[in-house]
C-alpha cells in the first residue's frame, strides 16, 4: 500500500527499543555492527533458468556495489525494517521488495497465483501476503500468521534490499517502474488513505493543526523531482527510488535476486509469469495457465478489489480506487517536454546509466514521444 510522504529514519539494527526512531538521519548509510545476512549459494536449476531468461546482462563499470552483510534499519511512523531480524525464514520463501506504487500488489498476486495455482485465493491478498515491516499489525501476530501457512510464503516489503535480512533459502523479487509514473500514482494514492485510521493503528497522535492543503499534481510532481534530501529520509522520494533501484541492480547477479519491470508485466503478462515460475522452480500445468493469467490481469484484480487491494486493516477510503487507471505514461500527460528533459538531467548524475536505462525502459526522448497505452495492472 505504501505511505506517501512519510519519511523513514535509518537506525542501527539490533536494538528494537521505542527510542530508536529518534536517531538522526545521519545514520542513513551506516551499517549495523550487529546485523547479519546469510551467504548465498546458487542452486543449479536457478542458474539455468536465469540464463534461459536472459536475467544477467553484462556488468558495467558504473555499478555501485552496496554492502549486503549488515542491513540498515529504516523506521517511520508506520514502518520498521527491524522486524526482519527475528523473522524465521523457510526454504522457498518469496520476498517482494518494491517502492510504493511500483507493482507491489501485482507481483504479490502473481506469486500467490503461481504458488497456489488457483484463481480463488483462500484469503484476501493482504492477509495471505502480509507487509512484514508495517507496524499497524503486531509483529508477533504477523510471525504467527506466516508460520501457520503450509505453502510457500509470499511476503511484502517496501524496504530496499540493503535494509532487510538476505537468506539463501528465500528468493527476493524487485520490481522497477518509471519513477515519474510511480510518483503520479503515489500522489493519487495519498488522497485514498484514511490518515486518522492509520494514526490509530500505529499509535500516532492526531495533528494539532489541520494539514497544509495539497499542491496540484503538476506542482507537486515538479517539487518531487527537485527534492534534494537524503534517500533515507524519504524512501518514496526520487533519491529514495534511485537508491532502491541501484541497490537491487548491483545485486542482480546473485542467484536468489530476481529483477522485474512494470512495463514488461504490462506488455507480456503471461510471458513474465512463465519466466517467474521458471525462476521460482514452480511447474504449472498448461491447462491452468489461462486461469492464472486472467486472475493476474488489471480488470480481474479491480473487479475483486475487496479481496485484492492491500487493505487488511481498513486504511483505504475506497479499495476500488486503489486500482485507479489501467494504463502507463500518466507523467507524460502532466509534464511539458522541457520539464521532462529537466527530470532526465536531474537523474543523470544521481544513478548509473544502466540503472536509469532499466528504470526508464529505454524510453524515447520527451521531444518525440512514441506513446501507446500499455495495460497496467495493480500498483
Amino acid at each position: 500500500m505504501g505511505s506517501p510522504g512519510v519519511r523513514l529514519r535509518p537506525a542501527p539494527l539490533g536494538r528494537l527499543s521505542p527510542t530508536d526512531d529518534r536517531l538522526s538521519a545521519a545514520h542513513a548509510d551506516r551499517l549495523s555492527p550487529t546485523g547479519g545476512a546469510v551467504s548465498l549459494s546458487p542452486p543449479a536449476t536457478a542458474d539455468a533458468a536465469r540464463e534461459r531468461h536472459g536475467l544477467d546482462p553484462p556488468a558495467s563499470r558504473y555499478h555501485r556495489r552496496v554492502p549486503q552483510d549488515r542491513p540498515v534499519r529504516y523506521l517511520s511512523e508506520d514502518e520498521d525494517s527491524g522486524r526482519w531480524l527475528p523473522f524465521a525464514f523457510r526454504p522457498g520463501d518469496i520476498v517482494i521488495s518494491t517502492r510504493s506504487k511500483s507493482g507491489t500488489t501485482w507481483m504479490q498476486m502473481i506469486c500467490c497465483l503461481l504458488v497456489l495455482q488457483t484463481a480463488e485465493l483462500p484469503q484476501p491478498l493482504g492477509r495471505l501476503s502480509p507487509w512484514l515491516d508495517w507496524t499497524g499489525t503486531l509483529a508477533d501476530e504477523l510471525y504467527a500468521r506466516l508460520s501457520a501457512q503450509d505453502h510457500r510464503r509470499v511476503i511484502k516489503t517496501h524496504t530496499p534490499l540493503l535494509g532487510i535480512v538476505l537468506d539463501d533459502r528465500a528468493t527476493y523479487i524487485v520490481v522497477a517502474r518509471h519513477p515519474l509514473d510511480m510518483a503520479v500514482s503515489l500522489y493519487h494514492q495519498g488522497t485514498n488513505i484514511d490518515r486518522h485510521r492509520l494514526r490509530q493503528l500505529t499509535g500516532q497522535p492526531d495533528p494539532v493543526r489541520p494539514p497544509t492543503p495539497r499542491l496540484p499534481l503538476h506542482e507537486w510532481l515538479l517539487s518531487w523531482i527537485d527534492w534534494e534530501g537524503s534517500p533515507s529520509e524519504n524512501l518514496d522520494s526520487l533519491p529514495g527510488v534511485l537508491r532502491h533501484a541501484t541497490d537491487a541492480w548491483a545485486r542482480r547477479r546473485q542467484p536468489n535476486i530476481v529483477l522485474a519491470h512494470y512495463d514488461d508485466l504490462s506488455a507480456d503478462l503471461e510471458g513474465q509469469m512463465r519466466r517467474l515460475a521458471a525462476l521460482l522452480g514452480i511447474t504449472v500445468p498448461d491447462s491452468t495457465w489461462p486461469e492464472l493469467v486472467r486472475a493476474a490481469g488489471f480488470d480481474d484484480m479491480r473487479a475483486k478489489a475487496a479481496h485484492t487491494a492491500p487493505d487488511p486493516a481498513d486504511i483505504l477510503k475506497d479499495r476500488l480506487a486503489f486500482f485507479r487507471r489501467g494504463s502507463s505514461g500518466a507523467a507524460r500527460e502532466v509534464l511539458s517536454p522541457d520539464e521532462w528533459d529537466h527530470y532526465r538531467a536531474r537523474v543523470a548524475d544521481a544513478a548509473p546509466p544502466d540503472v536509469l536505462a532499466w528504470l526508464h525502459h529505454d524510453e524515447p526522448p520527451a521531444s518525440s514521444p512514441e506513446e501507446g497505452p500499455d495495460p497496467e495492472a495493480a500498483s
